[in-house]
């Protein structure tokens, strides 16, 4: 505080009214009051002040104002000075308090008295209201929001939640992907894949023909395998129609199990059945070995296959003679191929109509390698597990587990008679109930010359009944109960090739028995007889 050099004497009453409190020398402090006819007024005394900031006289003075229903209208500060009134003058501040009251220090009480000013908190009266929180400080108090707290407490622990639930998601999945690669490099190695890398790169010319697609690659085709992409199910494996980045159909079948005592065996023969290139042979495109048993890719076969055209409702179309014939001969022409005319001999061991695949023209493939051996020239396989299909194994086979390609013959003889009665290859005879194969069947009629009898009824109107002999008496042939009384599959080719050119001239030598032969211009009872 300063303050001039004075004393305070006052002329109030006693009475406890506010203070008024007068800083400065020589002043004269007029109150007026409404209702109030007579001033009141204290006078300050000059003296010396001292050396501090509480008003106890010396250098300032406090008064009481009157009590009573006064109004204060003002305050007049005056210089008194040799008995002299005069206005004005030098160091003075006055003003109007109540006795106690609140600075903006956090004090309530008077400053200018000793031991008046009281610290004090001042959020205990709630200045703030209800929807506020109040802080004390030195300068006062201040107000703060209740939710931002709470709103910056529940932002935090978020935060924290959503930082440790990513770490553990993104842990997880680093995690995983670390197993499902280590498990994926296991089955490649397991399943051959460096011994097919191998002979990939070693392999002239043939390094592009078989691709070695990851398991993601056929995921996405497939998609992750759904079921509504099974084209085809069977004991050995189930078939998926996927579609590969570059738009190509592919088929992708799923073996169910594995022989890991053949994987070599089984990398050898996808670098042989990758090599094959014929029109009626479906192209083996590649295979995935970081799965638990090895998925093979084929080219996708847009039209069924035979078995679904012959025996099921498979769509509205029939399969006429004309595009039976010509069947036969692609199907032929293929099994001729894989038997000598590739770079070493393949036997397909399931020869049947549901491995016979047909494009939208209704041209023929051959399909299902899957039990197919590659084997060298002049030697024959053994196996000790019987495979093919019941109703088209041969029964050489059977006993002695000797697999040539004779026994290829058999199950090609066994589709010929598909194709001529419309049967399937495991009937049920109607008079006795009795289930036989269709190639027993098939052999009586011929014997007791009922051919055309057991003809397919949706043909019989179309067909020319010489091609059906002559088809009818090479199937035959293909059924004969030894292997070396049946011809190879280059003989059988070539045969239903004449058969199906000789539209008008009719000109074909089969030999039945060993000595009987058809002649151009037999009539069809003649012929008929001759079947026998």
């Amino acid at each position: 505080m300063v303050g001039c050099e004075s004393t305070c004497t006052t002329s109030n009453n006693s009475q406890s009214i506010p203070f008024f409190d007068k800083v400065g020398c020589s002043t004269y402090r007029q109150i007026t009051t409404w209702m109030l006819p007579t001033n009141y007024v204290p006078v300050c005394n000059t003296t010396k002040k001292e050396e501090d900031t509480i008003c106890n006289g010396k250098g300032c003075c406090q008064v009481k104002a009157p009590e009573g229903g006064q109004q204060l209208i003002g305050i007049t500060i005056a210089n008194i000075s040799n008995g002299n009134l005069t206005t004005g003058g030098d160091c003075k501040v006055a003003f109007l308090t109540d006795e106690d009251y609140t600075l903006l220090n956090g004090c309530r009480g008077n400053p200018y008295v000793v031991d008046k000013c009281i610290e004090i908190n001042e959020c205990l009266d709630n200045p703030c209201g209800s929807d506020k929180t109040c802080k004390d400080t030195p300068e006062g108090y201040e107000c703060k929001s209740r939710h931002i707290p709470e709103i910056l407490t529940g932002l935090g622990t978020g935060i924290t939640v959503l930082a440790l639930v990513g770490g553990t998601w993104w842990l997880r999945k680093f995690l995983k992907k670390k197993r499902t690669t280590k498990r994926k490099r296991k089955f490649f190695k397991r399943n051959g894949g460096l011994l097919l890398q191998q002979q990939l790169h070693t392999t002239q010319g043939n390094v592009e023909k078989t691709k070695i697609f990851t398991s993601r690659e056929l995921e996405k085709a497939t998609e992750n395998f759904s079921v509504n992409r099974i084209v085809g199910q069977g004991g050995q494996g189930t078939v998926y129609k996927g579609m590969l980045v570059d738009g190509r159909s592919v088929a992708v079948k799923k073996s169910n199990v594995v022989d890991e005592d053949k994987l070599q065996e089984f990398i050898n023969e996808v670098m042989i059945l990758s090599q094959i290139n014929h029109r009626h042979v479906v192209k083996l495109l590649g295979c995935c070995l970081e799965t638990e048993v090895p998925v093979l890719v084929y080219e996708f076969i847009t039209n069924g296959n035979l078995f679904q055209h012959l025996h099921e409702e498979f769509d509205d179309y029939t399969v006429l003679w004309g595009v039976r014939m010509r069947i036969a001969v692609d199907i032929a022409a293929a099994f001729s191929y894989l038997h000598s005319a590739a770079s070493s001999p393949i036997y397909h061991r399931d020869i049947k109509s549901t491995n016979i695949l047909l494009d939208e023209k209704y041209r023929a493939k051959v399909s299902d390698f899957g039990t197919s051996r590659s084997v060298t020239i002049d030697h024959t396989h053994w196996t000790t597990v019987i495979s093919g299909t019941v109703g088209y194994v041969d029964p050489e086979y059977y006993g002695s587990s000797h697999f040539t390609e004779k026994s290829d013959v058999y199950s090609f003889g066994v589709v010929l008679v598909e194709l001529i009665t419309g049967e399937k290859p495991v009937i049920t005879l109607l008079n006795t109930q009795e289930i036989t194969g269709l190639a027993d069947y098939f052999r009586l009629a011929m014997k007791e010359n009922r051919l055309f009898e057991i003809i397919d009824a949706r043909i019989r109107n179309d067909c020319k009944l010489e091609q059906v002999i002559a088809v009818a008496n090479l199937a035959m042939r293909c059924l004969k109960k030894t292997g070396k009384s049946r011809p190879d599959m280059r003989e059988v080719s070539t045969a239903l090739q004449r058969i199906c050119s000789s539209l008008e001239d009719f000109l074909v030598q089969i030999q039945i028995d060993g000595d009987e032969k058809l002649h151009r211009g037999d009539s069809w009872s003649t012929v008929a007889a001759r079947t026998v």
